[in-house]
């Protein structure tokens, strides 16, 4: 149990928090409601099993960078509380799991998965030679709210889960360029590729602005297509003013609170921004 404690510990679980609102809003849009509960309970193992084996793999992948950088240091594998072939096997059953879900919800998404697979696993490697790495990352994550559609209809022949994978790339993008910003002189000494590390902090953290004036667009482009009503633009007004609050607690010169802007104030915005969405959906229905 200890060690299964520290693995959960050491991939953040419990952040599966950021991805799973977006991935359900994919799905009450797509079931235009509540689903059923089969679809429920297997997008729900998709997703938590798919987070597993990105993170584990990233964490597998630069435990030697981890150990190196006194920020991530004090991670269980640096410090040798888990060792790389236990993280490799949580990895391996993740993705068993995963492809085990995909095969429980239609065959359209089971053919999908390997390209799930190969963003899952790839965007790891993706900042030792591009620092387009946020928007790979974003991709990645925002993965998720297509595959949920996708989980309900068997089909993406349809703008809204393209809008919504578009909205949490940005989203997910802005905020990793703020999260990069601790790292600036590590990344330069490693030679890793990073907005920050490349062009400075001050200007990763205004494209970090342009990424979330995006997000609101592109939501308030799902909300229009998907014709929600009043509760989903409130949500999104309260979203607005959460992303203006988390810019306002990192400055080039000062990033002592880029913590808070990156799990407590994105929590919020995953969170507000389903509700309102499922709210929206079930008084429409």
């Amino acid at each position: 149990m200890k060690r299964i404690r520290l693995f959960l510990e050491m991939i953040k679980f419990e952040h599966t928090i950021f991805a799973l609102p977006f991935a359900y809003l994919g799905m009450v849009l797509a079931a235009r409601g509540w689903p059923t509960w089969h679809q429920f309970v297997w997008i729900t193992i998709a997703m938590a099993a798919a987070r597993t084996l990105a993170m584990s793999v990233n964490r597998a992948v630069d435990r030697h960078l981890d150990a190196r950088n006194p920020r991530t240091a004090r991670r269980a594998l640096p410090r040798g509380l888990l060792t790389p072939a236990q993280v490799w096997g949580a990895a391996a059953i993740s993705l068993a799991v995963f492809l085990l879900a995909a095969w429980q919800l239609n065959d359209f998404v089971l053919r999908l998965a390997p390209l799930a697979v190969i963003a899952l696993v790839g965007y790891s490697y993706t900042k030792r030679f591009t620092w387009l790495s946020h928007w790979v990352l974003g991709m990645t994550d925002g993965a998720a709210a297509a595959g949920a559609w996708a989980a309900v209809r068997a089909s993406l022949s349809d703008p809204i889960p393209w809008l919504l994978w578009a909205a949490v790339t940005v989203w997910i993008a802005g905020f990793d360029l703020i999260y990069a910003c601790q790292d600036v002189e590590f990344d330069r000494e490693m030679g890793l590729q990073a907005v920050p590390a490349r062009f400075g902090v001050a200007t990763a953290l205004r494209w970090a602005q342009i990424c979330h004036v995006l997000t609101v667009a592109l939501l308030a482009a799902v909300g229009w297509v998907a014709g929600l009503g009043w509760i989903y633009w409130v949500g999104l007004f309260i979203v607005a003013m959460l992303l203006l609050y988390e810019h306002s607690l990192v400055k080039p010169d000062d990033l002592s609170r880029v913590d808070v802007a990156f799990f407590n104030v994105n929590g919020y915005i995953s969170i507000t921004t389903f509700l309102a969405t499922l709210l929206a959906v079930l008084v429409r229905a």
